[in-house]
């Protein structure tokens, strides 16, 4: 926990506030695991959800009565719920939804993914738990990762409204445009766009560029870029293997269903792999979003928060396979996330992560270009 952010955790109800909302989540988390279970699935994943939400409630009820400590019942809550977040993210994945509809409207809700959801959250209320802060400091935290998040999403949409802007007088000048010419643009309006809502951020923060950790490497730091770039791709083999040994699926990338109508798009897309993609995703998810939660978070929790954020931006980009598939592939990224910011943490170098994540995505890019070219 950072020195700034122990302000707010002391005080009386740090024993209560969230244990309150905890116990509130994880029984709303059991719920939702036990409605397949009334609509006749008889589902061992479901079943064992439920008895893990169950802990977790049970965990949270016994510190607010006095039966065990925070440092106890907060790991307790947090390891079940995550375990719940897992089986939840399988049984969607299998198809299992129990979709329910809404009273007064035909919008059905698959009630296994409220329980990924709650879930997910109940483990950040065990978590806090664990380190006792306050409610006060459970909404101060929460209101961050809301603006952070709204950076995030900002830096994914900003890229179409820069396009839409800057295309008007250059495709009087290029028309007509083709595939490979459209490519090029769209990477340099990400370039563009991501500057712009960077600075923006730091404009409205009080920062200025010494805010970005860019500097020359050294030995140190091209040792971990060599070994964090083996380490990226160990882990996408580990997490590969993983799934399909539980038989999950999937979703496959937009970049992917490009390669197959377009091989050598890919080829345009290795350098801008380098050059844009990897430096300004880092620059804004690692160096801005990342390093800005230092500021309320432990170094680990700002790594898996910031993580969540990078996985969750990338939804649009599998928004075209099922839910399931879309919450299998977005883990991938997370886990990925997880490597990236663990090492940009451990550099302060925001150099390094962007070389490893551009030339992680140019050897994706080559490879999808041998495959269908």
């Amino acid at each position: 926990m950072s020195q700034t952010a122990r302000a707010d955790d002391a005080g009386p109800i740090a024993s209560d506030v969230v244990p309150g909302i905890g116990t509130v989540l994880s029984a709303v988390t059991m719920v939702a695991m036990l409605v397949p279970v009334r609509s006749g699935v008889d589902d061992p994943t479901v079943l064992t959800g439920a008895g893990f939400a169950l802990a977790a409630v049970l965990a949270f009820l016994a510190q607010r009565h006095g039966g065990l400590e925070g440092r106890i019942a907060g790991p307790i809550a947090a390891v079940s719920s995550v375990a719940v977040v897992m089986l939840a993210g399988y049984a969607l994945n299998q198809g299992v939804t129990a979709p329910a509809t809404l009273p007064t409207s035909s919008v059905s809700v698959p009630i296994v993914f409220v329980a990924f959801v709650t879930g997910g959250l109940t483990a950040a209320a065990g978590v806090a738990d664990y380190h006792g802060i306050s409610g006060q400091g459970l909404v101060r935290r929460s209101l961050q990762v809301v603006v952070l998040s709204g950076v995030g999403i900002a830096g994914l949409l900003v890229t179409p409204l820069v396009y839409a802007i800057l295309s008007l007088p250059v495709s009087a000048l290029l028309e007509p445009v083709s595939e490979v010419e459209d490519t090029v643009f769209t990477q340099f309006c990400m370039a563009i766009g991501t500057t712009l809502v960077v600075g923006g951020y730091l404009a409205l923060t009080d920062r200025d560029l010494s805010f970005i950790d860019l500097r020359r490497p050294t030995l140190r730091d091209i040792g971990w870029t060599v070994g964090g770039l083996v380490v990226l791709f160990g882990a996408l083999f580990v997490i590969s293997v993983v799934m399909q040994s539980a038989g999950v699926e999937s979703a496959d990338h937009s970049t992917t269903q490009r390669a197959q109508e377009n091989p050598q798009l890919m080829l345009v897309l290795v350098p801008f792999a380098v050059l844009i993609i990897g430096p300004f995703e880092e620059l804004l998810y690692r160096n801005v979003i990342q390093k800005s939660l230092y500021d309320s978070f432990s170094r680990a929790g700002a790594v898996a928060v910031a993580s969540v954020i990078f996985a969750a931006v990338h939804v649009l980009a599998y928004a075209t396979a099922g839910l399931g598939a879309v919450i299998a592939s977005l883990g991938t990224i997370f886990g990925l996330a997880i490597v990236l910011g663990t090492i940009y943490e451990r550099t302060d170098n925001l150099l390094v992560p962007a070389l490893i994540h551009g030339v992680y995505n140019a050897l994706l890019f080559a490879n999808l270009y041998f495959t269908y070219g």
